[in-house]
């Protein structure tokens, strides 16, 4: 499979992760510095204790002064331990902020980044790449400082063990560079199979985290009792498990590989260094202390080398994961924020959306959903948008909130194109009811007002009276403070589907903008509240520019203007009177609506 080439390389990343660790908490990158030298010091000390204590046996010095030295080193060895426990145990939180500071960046990119993009492979893919990387402590973002206090320690005893071993034969420090060097060439080839099938994971992962989360969904328990589903939805997490534990077994079959080469080399170039230093005590008198020395500062060397390369190994595959993060924060936004021009909303001011020769097309599709629409939505006007599902009701309405641009064509605000302004801005001039509900585990309250300080209770109260659901929160015992779902709290209580509605139209109303959008509110209404919605229509819409959508077409009679949409292009225009009596697919569809109503009504 063709893998991606990362936008950021190594050093780009890393220059990045300290730039984010020193704007949040400057005091993990002296931490990492700290804890390299600590590490360094107690390598050292235990490189020379041994060859130390052999020199003073070998001089005859006296117990007490062995003794001393020992003492010495052991209490050196402690102080250095303490002070490496006490830093690393502190550098924790550094790490963890920083990383939080990252995930921070992800939960912002998506809770606003451009609509188009929520529905974009490419981005969501990029968007599951970027949450690989912080999802634990051991995970790129927060682990690369250790990578780095790593990589500081053996490049510093790397320098220190080359000085010490300069007297010793040039050919053996070139055995064990060379082979050091192949061994990380061949292991950094084999140990990035992980990230060349990261896309292959990804979609595992993705099957995964799908079934775990509709097998936890409360609005799911009854169906899969009912249903019987419970089997066959561990079927499907059973059969996405064996594939992902073959994926697994695949790259482990490649890992090993790299293993068994590593061992192959150290093997090598270990052996010939001992002997080498065998040969030394043999045919040139090296004493024992010295033997001992060099013994270590041979094993240390080598490590120093495998520790830079392999820490700059595995500081290349978190480079990688921190560049797939850092491509989805900087994923392209087709539309304008900050850039584009401010525009502030003004409930006292009428506002109409044109929509001016617009067609649609989703990405990938064969066909547009929307043809040539020429629609205006005229300044407090009631208009109402009808068809059978498929129409593209919905798709007219992202359009006109300004969650899509047309394909084709211009969508405008009082004449202007609503592409030139700052989209944040754009969405505050609408207050909207959508199919989908977005119930918070929060108050009653602050889910009407979406906030959780400086809530008008005033207002609040009169949307939720508006809305219908005063007798449901007047009944609960604490009332507008009572926490919805369950999900968090134990005692949040579950709305039913036509309580939910009438929730998310409180917030709507108390929202209180200009344009009012509502999207099949009434779908889980049963008839009567559904006909207490339409009598308070006018009560809630309050002269502002209101768009309802529904495919029930006794619905609309309140509206000044309905349009029928069918198969993407609006068909017929005009008042629920006006096209009743043109007799065309509008009266058809009315008739068939009507004859199953009536017959609800007989039985």
């Amino acid at each position: 499979m063709k893998t991606e080439k990362p936008k950021y390389n190594l050093w780009q990343n890393s220059g990045y992760m300290i730039s984010t660790a020193w704007g949040r908490y400057k005091p993990v990158i002296w931490i990492v510095i700290i804890l390299a030298v600590l590490s360094v010091a107690s390598s050292v000390l235990g490189l020379f204790i041994a060859p130390t204590i052999i020199a003073a046996v070998e001089d005859a010095a006296p117990l007490r002064q062995i003794i001393t030295i020992i003492l010495a080193f052991a209490g050196a060895m402690m102080v250095v331990g303490a002070a490496s426990a006490y830093f690393g145990q502190n550098t924790l939180f550094g790490r963890v902020a920083t990383r939080q500071v990252i995930i921070n960046r992800i939960h912002e990119k998506v809770s606003t980044t451009s609509y188009p993009n929520t529905e974009d492979e490419n981005f969501n893919k990029k968007r599951e790449k970027a949450q690989i990387s912080v999802r634990s402590n051991s995970d790129a973002v927060e682990d690369i400082f250790n990578t780095f206090r790593d990589l500081l320690v053996n490049i510093a005893g790397f320098v220190i063990y080359i000085i010490l071993l300069f007297s010793l034969d040039l050919l053996v420090v070139g055995v064990i560079l060379v082979t050091s060097i192949v061994g990380f060439f061949i292991n950094k080839h084999i140990n990035s199979w992980g990230y060349r099938h990261r896309d292959e994971e990804a979609e595992y992962s993705r099957h995964m985290d799908y079934v775990f989360r509709k097998t936890s969904d409360h609005g799911l328990a009854k169906d899969i009792r009912v249903f019987g589903m419970k089997t066959w939805l561990n079927d499907m997490s059973s059969s996405t498990m064996r594939l992902y534990k073959a994926f697994i077994a695949r790259g482990e079959k490649v890992y090993i590989w790299g293993n068994v080469v590593d061992v192959v080399l150290s093997f090598a170039r270990n052996g010939i260094a001992y002997l080498y230093l065998i040969n030394l005590v043999l045919n040139d008198g090296l004493s024992a202390s010295m033997f001992v020395l060099y013994f270590a500062a041979v094993g240390g060397f080598t490590g120093w080398v495998s520790g830079i390369l392999g820490g700059f190994q595995k500081l290349h595959v978190q480079s990688l994961d921190i560049s797939a993060t850092r491509e989805f924060l900087e994923f392209p936004e087709p539309f304008k924020f900050e850039e584009g021009l401010p525009i502030t909303p003004d409930v006292s001011k009428a506002y109409s959306i044109e929509l001016k020769n617009v067609s649609f097309r989703h990405f990938g599709a064969e066909k547009n959903t929307l043809e040539n629409i020429n629609l205006t939505v005229k300044a407090g006007e009631k208009l109402a948008i009808v068809g059978l599902n498929g129409a593209g009701k919905t798709t007219l309405v992202k359009l006109l909130c300004g969650f899509y641009d047309p394909t084709e064509g211009e969508v405008l605000l009082n004449g202007e194109n609503i592409k030139q302004y700052n989209r944040r801005d754009y969405y505050l001039h609408f207050s909207a009811v959508f199919q989908e509900f977005s119930v918070l585990a929060s108050t009653i309250g602050e889910n009407v007002a979406q906030t959780v300080d400086n809530i008008d209770m005033t207002k609040m109260a009169d949307s939720i009276e508006k809305a219908g659901l005063t007798t449901k929160i007047e009944s609960l015992s604490n009332k507008y403070e009572t926490r919805a779902t369950k999900e968090v709290f134990d005692d949040g209580i579950e709305l039913s589907g036509g309580e939910t509605q009438r929730l998310m139209l409180a917030r709507a109303l108390y929202k209180d903008a200009p344009v009012l959008i509502l999207d099949e509110p009434t779908a889980a209404l049963d008839p009567i509240a559904e006909s207490e919605m339409y009598n308070k229509y006018n009560d809630f819409a309050g002269g502002r520019t209101s768009v309802y959508i529904s495919h029930r077409l006794a619905s609309t009679r309140f509206c000044d203007r309905i349009i029928f949409l069918d198969s993407g292009a609006i068909t017929e225009e005009g008042t629920h009177d006006e096209l009743i009596q043109h007799g065309n697919k509008y009266f058809e569809l009315y008739e068939i609506q009507s004859h199953y109503y009536n017959e609800g009504a007989i039985s």
